[in-house]
């Protein structure tokens, strides 16, 4: 009995019976004829650049939201099973907050209250995740949210001081620290970067052309990534790059392709400000080279996980390194400002004999006491990354909390009250209310920015996963990969949770964008969190300067004369940053903005754009600032 051909073969012969599908014949001079045999099935030709795909049952057992969690709860009203974080995120308000909840663990159900107050299933630990209360307050104002506060498990608290037990902190805390490069390693990271930097991928993928289908992309795709990895390979070692070109074995130098992609993806997640341009090339070319067509034809991945400290520890037998208490000696930060010299010379030489003293007590085979000391130099790598980045959001924390009172305004100077309309507002808020508002969102971006390692190893996982496709779609500001981010997006919701319950209140939308027109995908999302320091940094340097400024004769009469006094400085800056650095303006609509977790940082943006326009701008040119993408 001979077999039937199968559908796509049939096609596949039917559209050219003697061209096969082949890396030989994509990368031969006659790949223009070439058609992929799975995108023409009864003459019927794909959609190409804007494919929807279609969805998949949810599994029983998991989250009906998130599809990747176990379910914890069942709302008997909506007839859906939820993991907890889910479950708080879709009935935090409306309608929805007085559903009848039942926990899956056979507890008691919780009825829907008549009185309004809310029915929140509580999690498998006991804490409250969110509670709503219907009172006085909450008629008069449905944005103003009560969350009850209670501790967090999903992401790790502050660093441990010196000479304290560090427990599990530095263990969780370094599954998701790259490991520094070395200097062989940076050798291959400057080939990668000056290869991204002459290739077009982007621009010649990312595009929408007249005739240009499905087949022929994926095509023009492994042309393109055959291209840049041949001139890779050949630019390190040029016998080996001759023998690729004569050969066409690709998967003889898979490993070689998977380490230096890897460096490039490491070297830029500890130095955001590295790679602005080349980054975003690398991350969509191993994205394509994920999809099961590329994948097929080259035999291999080019993708490997990140080397980690946790995974070189790990796979020496040495993971007592990051619970030995020496390591907080070992890797803390040594901070300048304001200390004699002496202090100082003494920190360094007891933080040099702790790291000492660990490379020679955790030298192992395979493990020199170099590579320790590189583990090391990694975490505090981490802790500087902290600095620069987070700390700024505790300093305007505390500047908030030092000239600012939380429910009363003293003065007009001290009012932070906004209204929509006035001075560029989309929001109307009293002083109280953008009080707390200001300070939910500085402490949220402080617990993204605090967790921010652990969020990219995310983002990438979400980026490059072969069972989530991406569409080209014009998001209005050009043409980008919208593609779902699962993973990013409940990490996303369990900082959001935790920021909820460190506050006590929450203000406006918790919406967070993630896989649509606004952050269409993972690496949107992480460009633009990455930029926080960027506005942070130069406000805190200003505000830190001026009194040395006062010091000065004649700016301290420039001071008097424009502001009165230079704590009427500092107030009038932070004033109107607190006030229309917040107040939901930035977007060209009245849709993409507002009170949501991401138009909280275009308000900020916004601001930032508008700074030469206000009369203190002088003092930011007089403290050195050059822009917000400048030196600090």
């Amino acid at each position: 009995m001979s077999e039937t051909p199968s559908i796509v073969e049939d096609a596949a012969m039917q559209t050219n019976p003697t061209t096969v599908f082949s890396l030989e014949t994509i990368l031969s001079d006659d790949h223009e004829t070439v058609e992929h045999p799975g995108t023409r099935i009864n003459d019927v030709t794909a959609a190409g650049w804007d494919e929807e795909t279609s969805e998949k049952p949810v599994d029983e057992g998991f989250c009906v939201e998130c599809e990747d969690q176990p379910a914890q709860v069942l709302c008997e009203t909506c007839s859906d099973a939820y993991c907890e974080v889910c479950f708080a995120a879709q009935h935090r308000k409306g309608s929805r907050k007085r559903h009848t909840v039942k926990p899956l663990d056979g507890r008691t159900a919780k009825k829907a209250k008549t009185d309004g107050a809310s029915t929140s299933a509580p999690p498998a630990n006991g804490d409250l995740m969110d509670v709503e209360e219907a009172g006085a307050d909450d008629s008069d104002d449905e944005d103003w949210e009560r969350v009850v506060a209670g501790p967090s498990s999903e992401a790790l608290g502050t660093q441990p001081a010196v000479g304290a037990k560090v427990g599990e902190w530095f263990v969780e805390r370094a599954k998701y620290i790259p490991l520094r490069l070395t200097l062989t390693e940076r050798k291959y990271l400057r080939l990668l970067e000056a290869a991204l930097n002459v290739s077009e991928y982007t621009d010649k993928i990312d595009t929408i052309g007249f005739g240009l289908s499905k087949a022929k992309r994926i095509v023009q795709q492994i042309r393109e990534l055959c291209a840049i990895m041949s001139g890779l390979l050949l630019a390190a070692d040029y016998k080996q790059g001759q023998e690729l070109f004569t050969d066409r074995d690709f998967q003889a130098n898979a490993e070689f392709y998977q380490q230096i992609f890897e460096l490039g993806r490491r070297h830029k997640i500890m130095n955001p400000d590295k790679m602005r341009s080349t980054y975003g090339k690398l991350i969509y070319l191993l994205q394509d080279s994920q999809s099961p067509d590329v994948k097929e034809l080259l035999n291999f991945s080019c993708v490997r996980p990140i080397k980690t400290v946790y995974a070189v520890l790990e796979e020496h037998d040495a993971l007592g390194l990051l619970r030995d208490d020496l390591i907080a000696v070992a890797t803390k930060e040594i901070y300048a400002e304001g200390r004699p010299r002496r202090d100082i010379q003494k920190e360094i030489k007891s933080k040099e004999r702790a790291i000492e003293t660990l490379a020679a007590r955790y030298e192992r085979h395979g493990l020199s006491q170099e590579n320790v000391r590189q583990c090391l130099y990694s975490i505090g790598d981490n802790h500087a990354f902290l600095r620069a980045n987070r700390d700024p959001c505790e300093r305007m924390i505390a500047f908030l909390q030092e000239y600012f009172h939380p429910t009363q305004a003293k003065d007009n100077k001290r009012s932070l009250a906004i209204r929509s309309g006035k001075g560029g507002a989309r929001l109307s808020h009293d002083h109280a209310k953008q009080y707390a508002y200001v300070l939910q969102s500085l402490t949220l971006w402080r617990e993204i920015l605090h967790d921010m390692f652990h969020l990219w190893s995310l983002a990438e996982q979400d980026l490059l996963a072969e069972n989530v496709p991406y569409r080209l779609r014009d998001t209005g500001q050009g043409l980008n990969r919208v593609q779902a981010a699962p993973k990013t997006s409940r990490m996303m919701h369990a900082i959001l949770h935790k920021a909820q319950r460190s506050v006590g209140t929450w203000i406006g939308s918790s919406v967070i964008h993630m896989g649509d027109h606004n952050v269409p995908n993972a690496l949107m999302f992480i460009d633009k969190y990455t930029q926080i320091y960027r506005i942070l940094l130069p406000i805190c340097n200003t505000l830190s300067q001026i009194p040395s400024l006062a010091a000065k004769p004649a700016l301290q009469s420039y001071i008097d004369d424009e502001f009165g006094s230079t704590e009427n400085c500092i107030l009038e800056i932070l004033g109107d940053f607190f006030r229309h650095g917040f107040d939901g303006s930035g977007a060209d609509n009245f849709f993409d903005a507002g009170s949501c977790i991401d138009g909280r940082l275009t308000s900020a943006w916004n601001w930032c754009a508008s700074l030469e326009k206000k009369r203190y701008f002088p003092v930011f040119l007089l403290t050195g600032f050059v822009g917000f993408d400048g030196e600090w």
